[in-house]
């Protein structure tokens, strides 16, 4: 199946038209794009992307278009576009659906006519550029409501390439297993045993919301645990894949019950038979009722409560208590700075030098 997608891509590659790439998160749409640009006759020139997702529509239209000297507020000189910097070559508009009306409006005219003006402008300028759109949302449903313009849909689809999910193509995630277990096996110097028959079973039968991405994660997740193991003195054999490390999410490690949750206050006794109550020790976190919160203490007590749990379930090892909290060994090294785990004398600070100082495992 994918085979064939990439066969559609190097056909469509020839025709110098717009293109629409569509396919559910991480099913690798900018990599098509990519190879439909280096597959061209553009290959030697500019090849430009932009998320429309992650712009306002103001900047947005700045992003795209440029914008003059006094355009705006902080638009001290004059701002080339992605379409200026991709004259000649390909300009790739991720989640194109999330842009407005007013830069689909914009967007349709250089499409059409090849010619825009910068924000803040009155020259027309035109510019040669092949687009590539993509998204995961349905355009003709958004363009039947009136929230995408149907004409623009109608030429940014000169051909329409759709990306099959993972789930629907097993014979793809062994391939792409083998292939990430490998790669991250050569980044640590050593050498990739394999995936055990339950680990591509269990990778097979796996629904994968996030597709390639989240496999790349999970077969990376899973070779790097198993070589760290081995390395501390665990048996040399395949690969194997648990709930955990196909969901990271899903560790078996569980924070207290009430530690995001405030507890459901008990009823109050009447005052004639309520008993006097000794004041109970507060947290310097905890403020009393109607007091207000120190906001930056309750963060930094919810922290070192997480830390301290987590190094006490993995026995000190900082790099697996990371893992514990989904956090780069980095990230980890840099809280337990923080908050003085690291200097001589502060609780929980430990080497697991008993366990094996593999420069695979500590080494920062």
């Amino acid at each position: 199946m994918w085979l064939e997608c990439l066969e559609r891509v190097s056909l469509s590659a020839l025709v110098e038209r717009p293109i629409m790439v569509i396919g559910e998160r991480g099913t690798g749409k900018e990599l098509i794009a990519e190879r439909l640009h280096y597959l061209s006759p553009r290959w030697e020139k500019p090849f430009v992307k932009v998320n429309c997702g992650a712009l306002s529509e103001d900047l947005l239209d700045s992003e795209l278009f440029g914008h003059e000297a006094g355009a705006f507020t902080g638009a001290t000189k004059r701002r080339q576009g992605r379409f200026e910097q991709a004259d000649g070559g390909t300009l790739f508009l991720d989640e194109i659906a999330t842009a407005s009306l007013q830069v689909q409006e914009k967007l349709l005219r250089v499409v059409e006519y090849g010619q825009f003006q910068r924000l803040g402008g009155e020259d027309t300028i035109t510019t040669d550029v092949r687009i590539v759109a993509a998204t995961n949302v349905d355009l003709p449903a958004r363009a039947a409501d009136g929230r995408f313009r149907a004409d623009l849909l109608d030429r940014l689809a000169f051909d329409v390439i759709t990306l099959a999910p993972l789930r629907v193509r097993p014979e793809d995630i062994i391939l792409l297993a083998e292939h990430f277990g490998q790669r991250i096996a050569r980044e640590l110097e050593g050498d990739f045993p394999g995936w055990s028959r339950t680990a591509l079973e269990a990778m097979c039968q796996h629904n994968w919301p996030g597709n390639v991405r989240e496999l790349r994660n999970a077969a990376e997740r899973a070779t790097f645990r198993a070589m760290a193991a081995q390395a501390n003195g665990a048996p040399v054999g395949p690969v194997g894949i648990s709930a955990d490390l196909l969901d990271p999410f899903n560790s078996p490690w569980r924070p207290p019950r009430d530690l995001f949750t405030s507890p459901t206050p008990a009823p109050i006794a009447p005052a004639a038979t309520q008993p006097a109550v000794a004041e109970t020790r507060r947290s310097p976190a905890q403020p009393a009722d109607g007091q207000p919160v120190d906001f930056n203490a309750v963060i930094a007590e919810l922290e070192k409560r997480l830390i301290e749990t987590a190094l006490e379930t993995c026995r000190g090892h900082q790099r697996k208590a990371a893992d514990h909290l989904g956090l780069s060994y980095h990230q980890m090294r840099g809280l337990l700075r923080k908050y003085g785990y690291g200097r001589e004398g502060a609780a929980g600070e430990t080497n697991s030098s008993a366990s094996g100082n593999e420069a695979l495992t500590e080494t920062e």
